[in-house]
């Protein structure tokens, strides 16, 4: 019935008389013919029955009544409207009479005070303050623009002066082992060395940020001006710190306070996102905070870097995949489900519990395993134990390994003694060694996750509570990270070859029902051996199953199933007492219930999560191609396509693997003429190499075209297409220019449309060439512009477009056909729909987001407004 949405959607409302507001039947009754006009222009019918169900009856699917809710805001004559007002009351009756009973007492209109007089009316002195305004406000921007190149310019200077430094370092190094004379003494070398490095990269960024820094306070300072340059210097040394791979760790918690964090005793933080402005988080003793927590103590927002608190008090939990954003605060004993946020000036009362974006009350308990006994001395202990081990062991023994396999393959001998550069030698040898670089460690990555794990699993009993930092703590921590291998799901993920390494690794998945898109290319786990997906069920990427339930002291693996016939979408934490069955959709970014009855047969979205329809109309029309010879003939030739994908981009990294190999052998040989100098110049190249590099393939993958919206199935050759493009387009490099201008001309130079001074401090978009950035717009860390979807065989993909000085908090994710007007803002972790617009001006928060109350609004409710402190930080 509404076989294109986009043409669905260009009809417009016939005229009709003004909302009557109020109670009582007549209003009801006017706000149903409203309601049903509108509905009828977006849906291309006559007439639309007020009992008539939007999704079952009339064939609608959420892209076709976002655009409803979009037309019934632009009226003003009408309550608004929300896409969980429409799951709530699916048809034009209950949704009348919902609207309704909510609306407020009828006031008298008021002339807006900003209204332009007619153009009859204006005097000279009009013209000339508008005339002046316009100068103005070209004059300020002007001046943005200097801070924004000047900034960037120094950012590239800052980095070419670290370049060198470290190269200086690495010479120094280098010339001091191959001094030693017999195996002991290049050990003891190595320990020295690799100790000296490793905590001189840990140590130089507290320095620098005690430097440039002191204290971090709460305040405000503009982007790209000097007080934001050093921000970025303190951050990035931060983030890009080696400690991060301690979390979970003692040593992770000894470094945050080293940084200037109040931390208790007996705090656990598994999050690898390090805290910037640490000064301003406070931590209570016996706290947990799990992984994919950003409680960064600072956010962009509006063209100003603004810093605040986070404060959590004693034997707090904090749950996975959560956003905690400045000026927030949790009682002792409070609680914070997964799939949650809590927002500017939000606070949890002690011994209270919340859950949901914007976080709301709740009776759920997430604490889910027993405390035990885990003394300071234990937890001393296992911080040592893991310092000595990665300085005595890890680090010698890499360092040793590297050189013992230079010395004893030729091949890679080479990169130590090339042949002169001119030589045909020097090519021949440099693909040699990149050929055994790449397919050796994947082989034997591909060993060490099928055998190393499988028997340290062993030691594990499901349900049995552990204490933390022993033994048993440190072989659940050595299977994460061991199985948890990116490298591997990239070049498996969306194809048939997923689920066979899935198993590989452990995965139950029941008789496998083969679609060639069982899993995308991101989904992680804490425990492999205890994941179970069932018969048919389809999974998108980002997904995270929380095998494992911790405290303070304390953790516990179970299994953790997923139901057959199910469709999950893009960043779902999926927790062990998830309490959803058979047949269900759950919908992007949904907080997967752990309480109340099995849902089953049903589509869950939001957070806290509410039921939606299983499937649409719409996306049956492609039922016919999931069975019979059909399936199997189209299966087959998915598969033909894919595997030539995954060629496509091994050859892409091998290419880049050789190039690199080139600069580092060509660095070598220059070494002695111009020492340190050959390696900070070969450090760059190959950082610009590598973003040419995977412009270029990703800009072919399309045939340097630029995608355009599709509907299809995922049996169709146009979704295999882009299915390619998401294969060969690599953008983890590109986190190394956030907060830079250089990340906005990366993502023009992959087809983006970005406008001026955007400030991007770790944004993700998937499609490149369906995304337009406004000028001056604000992309907060961990937000995604997703420009596409896909349920169960039905694949979507549209354009959005952000205007001129938006923002996107902390973790928001946006979706397709989304259109953001001028200056809008969306709150941290929120869920902004496909199809949704969001007016000039307003600001959208929530999962699903929808208009935030304004300030008035909340102080009646009794709720803490949204504040921002204007006091300027120490040296800010």
């Amino acid at each position: 019935m509404l076989e294109k949405s986009v043409e669905v959607l260009t009809a417009e409302p016939a005229d009709s008389p003004p909302l009557q507001a109020g109670g009582d039947a007549g209003s009801a009754t006017d706000t149903e013919r409203l309601l049903a006009e509108v509905l009828a222009g977006v849906v291309r019918v006559e007439q639309v029955p007020v009992d008539s169900h939007f999704f079952n009856d009339l064939g609608a699917d959420s892209l076709v009544m976002a655009q409803f809710c979009a037309r019934v805001r632009k009226r003003g004559d009408m309550p608004a409207v929300s896409m969980k007002d429409i799951y709530r009351h699916p048809t034009i009756r209950s949704l009348a009479t919902a609207l309704v009973d909510a609306a407020p007492a009828p006031t008298a209109p008021v002339p807006s005070p900003s209204a332009e007089a007619p153009s009859s009316a204006r005097t000279p002195t009009d013209v000339r303050t508008s005339a002046e305004r316009t100068a103005r406000a070209e004059a300020q921007a002007a001046a943005r623009t200097r801070r924004y190149i000047v900034c960037g310019v120094l950012q590239f200077l800052i980095f070419l002066g670290y370049s060198c430094l470290v190269a200086l370092a690495v010479e120094e190094g280098h010339q001091w082992i191959s001094a030693g004379s017999g195996l002991f003494d290049l050990y003891l070398r190595s320990v020295l060395l690799a100790g000296a490095g490793f905590l001189g990269l840990c140590a130089f960024p507290i320095v620098v940020k005690w430097t440039l820094v002191g204290r971090w306070r709460s305040g405000e300072f503009p982007l790209w001006g000097m007080a934001y340059l050093r921000f970025w210097v303190v951050k990035t040394l931060i983030r890009t710190s080696p400690v991060r791979l301690f979390a979970g760790s003692p040593l992770y918690v000894l470094y945050l306070r080293a940084l200037g964090a109040r931390i208790g005793k007996g705090v656990t933080i598994l999050s690898h996102t390090i805290p910037v402005c640490t000064d301003l988080l406070t931590v209570g003793e016996g706290t947990i905070i799990r992984k994919d927590v950003l409680l960064s103590c600072y956010r962009a927002h509006a063209g100003v870097i603004q810093t605040g608190p986070v404060t959590l008090g004693s034997n707090v939990f904090v749950s996975e995949h959560t956003v905690l954003d400045i000026d927030t605060s949790m009682g002792d004993d409070a609680q914070l489900g997964h799939a949650s946020s809590l927002h500017t000036g939000q606070a949890v009362p002690a011994g209270e519990r919340r859950h949901g974006s914007p976080a709301q009350p709740t009776e759920v308990d997430y604490r889910r395993v027993a405390p035990a006994d885990c003394p300071t001395a234990k937890r001393t202990a296992y911080g040592v134990a893991q310092l000595l081990s990665l300085l005595t062991v890890y680090l010698p023994l890499a360092l040793g390994g590297v050189t013992a396999l230079l010395t004893g393959l030729p091949q890679l001998q080479t990169l130590l003694n090339p042949q002169p550069m001119a030589s045909p030698a020097f090519y021949v040898d440099a693909l040699i060694a990149s050929v055994v670089l790449l397919f050796g460690s994947l082989l034997a990555a591909l060993l060490v996750v099928g055998t190393v794990p499988r028997l340290l699993s062993r030691a594990l009993k499901p349900g049995k509570v552990y204490p933390l930092y022993g033994f048993h703590y440190g072989i659940q921590r050595a299977i994460v990270v061991m199985t948890n291998r990116k490298s591997l799901t990239t070049l498996f993920g969306d194809s048939s070859g997923i689920v066979h390494y899935l198993r590989y690794l452990g995965y139950d998945l029941s008789r496998v029902e083969q679609t060639g898109s069982n899993f995308g290319t991101e989904v992680q786990h804490e425990n492999p051996y205890l994941s179970s997906v069932g018969t048919g069920t389809m999974i998108a990427d980002g997904l995270s199953i929380m095998n494992a339930d911790f405290s303070s002291t304390s953790f516990r693996v179970s299994r953790t199933s997923i139901g057959p016939h199910n469709f999950l979408g893009n960043r779902i934490a999926y927790p062990a007492q998830g309490r959803t069955g058979d047949n269900c959709l759950l919908a992007t970014k949904v907080m997967v219930p752990i309480d109340g009855p099995v849902r089953e047969g049903v589509g869950l979205l939001g957070s806290p999560s509410f039921e939606i329809p299983r499937t649409v109309m719409r996306d049956n029309r492609f039922n016919h191609l999931e069975t019979g010879d059909e399936l199997r003939r189209r299966l087959a030739a998915k598969n033909r396509h894919n595997t030539a994908t995954a060629g496509l981009y091994l050859l892409a990294r091998l290419i880049h693997l050789f190039v690199i190999t080139l600069i580092t052998m060509g660095a070598v040989d220059l070494y002695p003429s111009f020492g340190a100098l050959a390696i900070a110049l070969a450090s760059v190249l190959t950082l610009t190499y590598t973003v040419v590099h995977f412009a270029l393939v990703e800009r072919a993958s399309t045939g340097f075209k630029p995608q355009k919206p599709l509907y299809c199935s995922i049996y169709e050759p146009s979704f295999w297409h882009h299915e390619r493009f998401w294969k060969m387009a690599s953008v983890h490099y590109i986190q190394a220019f956030d907060g830079t201008p250089f990340k906005n001309v990366i993502w023009r130079l992959l087809g983006a449309r970005i406008g001026k001074r955007v400030f991007d401090d770790g944004c993700f978009f998937p499609e490149r060439t369906l995304v337009t950035i406004g000028d001056d717009s604000t992309l907060n860390a961990g937000t995604v512009v997703q420009c596409h979807s896909q349920e169960d065989g039905a694949f979507k993909s549209d354009r959005s477009a952000l205007g001129n000085g938006c923002t996107l908090g902390v973790g928001a994710f946006v979706h397709y056909g989304v259109t953001i007007a001028d200056g809008a803002a969306l709150a941290p972790d929120s869920f902004l729909m496909k199809g949704e617009e969001i007016p000039s001006h307003a600001e959208w928060g929530g999962n699903p987001a929808r208009e935030m109350p304004d300030h008035k609004t909340q102080v009646e409710a009794g709720k803490e407004p949204h504040a921002t402190q204007a006091a300027p930080a120490r040296g800010l």
